[in-house]
């Protein structure tokens, strides 16, 4: 699905089947320098299970328009105008990493559009290391190399992959040295607004899924956003950061749980 969002063409993957914005939409929102491909799994299962999905390559990345936003404000706002173009009120929104601090930024200001919210490998904060974005700003292939070296757990480095024949290591690497890493990285280094975005989104029903072996965004560090939450965390044992392309079926597993139970709260209430 293709659509103009501030005079660029924008790219989203709609699960396989032609996007309705009368069905509950679920937005995917990437982590940094990745896009529409890390959530295959997820995508396709909402979609033929009663949900419309959106997730768009952010502007600037694989098969979008535009420039990449610099700010996690600018993509916020973002966000925003994107939905506004999709016909969409509101939406649960699903990031991983970056993408939920998007997410969070948007529900801040736009709390009446946000159905629910769930944080993934990620936290209220992402420090980046200056050496990687200075790589990344010199070459995003040589910042991707070292992202997938940290980003992926165990399982993968030895070759262990949920689609047979296909190497997640080497798809996100492929993804990534393609796209503006070093502007998302440096946006996801400038962002201090997390904490209290948190304080700011009231009674959003939440979900943080994490994993055990992150090295990119620790585990403490997605621990204290649960409990800023309010919510019990999910914890996928045994894998890394790149949750959604590392771990798909134990990812989706979580978010289609979280998310039915907020489709059947509000049809109760």
């Amino acid at each position: 699905m293709r659509l103009d969002v501030n005079g660029n063409e924008v790219f989203s993957a709609t699960g396989g089947k032609t996007f309705d914005p009368n069905l509950p939409t679920v937005v995917f929102l990437h982590g940094s320098g990745l896009d529409h491909r890390g959530f295959a799994l997820q995508t396709r299962w909402f979609a033929y299970h009663g949900y419309s999905v959106l997730a768009p390559d952010l502007p600037g990345h694989s098969l979008s328009g535009g420039d990449a936003c610099k700010s996690i404000e600018e993509s916020a706002t973002w966000l925003a105008d994107y939905l506004d173009a999709a016909s969409v009120n509101s939406a649960h929104l699903v990031g991983h990493s970056q993408g939920f601090l998007t997410a969070l930024e948007f529900s801040k200001s736009h709390a009446d559009r946000v159905l629910s919210l769930t944080a993934m490998g990620t936290a209220a904060a992402i420090p980046v290391n200056q050496a990687l974005i200075d790589t990344a700003k010199e070459s995003s292939a040589k910042a991707a190399h070292m992202m997938v070296n940290w980003g992926f757990g165990p399982a993968a480095h030895n070759g262990r992959s949920a689609v047979p024949g296909m190497q997640p290591i080497a798809i996100g690497r492929a993804i990534m040295s393609r796209n503006p890493l070093a502007i998302d990285l440096q946006a996801c280094a400038d962002y201090v607004g997390g904490a209290e975005a948190v304080k700011a989104i009231g009674n959003i029903p939440s979900c943080c899924i994490l994993a055990d072996k992150d090295k990119m965004t620790p585990i403490k560090s997605g621990l204290k956003l649960a409990e800023s939450l309010g919510v019990k965390p999910i914890i996928i044992q045994g894998y890394g950061h790149m949750l959604p392309i590392e771990a798909p079926k134990p990812t989706l597993d979580a978010l289609r749980s979280f998310i039915s139970s907020v489709k059947n709260h509000n049809a109760a209430a």
